[in-house]
């Protein structure tokens, strides 16, 4: 029973981390019927995102490796941020539809990188290669990095996207 915390802790990786690794080799290699790199550069491109190939991949890493990362509980704080950080990025997209995915809203997004994030915080648990290394890549200092490098990335990602999406808009 002392170690329920520890299970749940190992389930929500698994569930978040196997979602985030889904959706990330979805865009990398079009696995469980993505587009591949090559498409979602496209995609990506059209969405503001430049340049769209490099965005792409940015993309299928933080969430690939991200998912990954979180599924073994490895780094952690390091594979939880960089998730989040993605994750911003989806919500920036979603975010003129409203909050609900029924309406193509901000919803799963937000809701995968608060996961993430959370994971990030929290720790990955006694079920977790950050236990088996005695949590050498699990401590405070790695936290504060990550999810500072993570929030200016999508900050830049972010300001960059809006500005070219404004200069895409039709003057009045």
């Amino acid at each position: 029973m002392h170690h329920r915390k520890d299970l749940g802790l190992l389930a929500l990786r698994l569930g978040v981390g196997g979602v985030l690794f889904a959706h990330g080799t979805q865009k990398l290699f079009g696995w469980f019927g993505g587009d591949g790199l090559d498409r979602t550069a496209g995609t990506m491109e059209a969405m503001g995102f430049r340049p769209g190939r490099i965005s792409a991949s940015a993309a299928g890493l933080g969430e690939a490796g991200g998912g990954l990362l979180l599924a073994l509980g490895f780094a952690t704080p390091a594979a939880g941020a960089a998730a989040a950080g993605t994750m911003a990025g989806a919500v920036s997209v979603h975010a003129p539809a409203g909050f609900f995915a029924q309406a193509g809203g901000y919803e799963y997004p937000a809701l995968v990188g608060c996961s993430a994030a959370a994971l990030a915080i929290s720790g990955p648990g006694r079920y977790s290669l950050d236990h088996l290394s005695r949590h050498v890549l699990d401590r405070p200092w790695v936290i504060a990095t990550a999810f500072t490098t993570s929030a200016l990335a999508a900050a830049v990602v972010i300001k960059r996207r809006i500005a070219v999406t404004s200069e895409q808009e039709p003057s009045e």
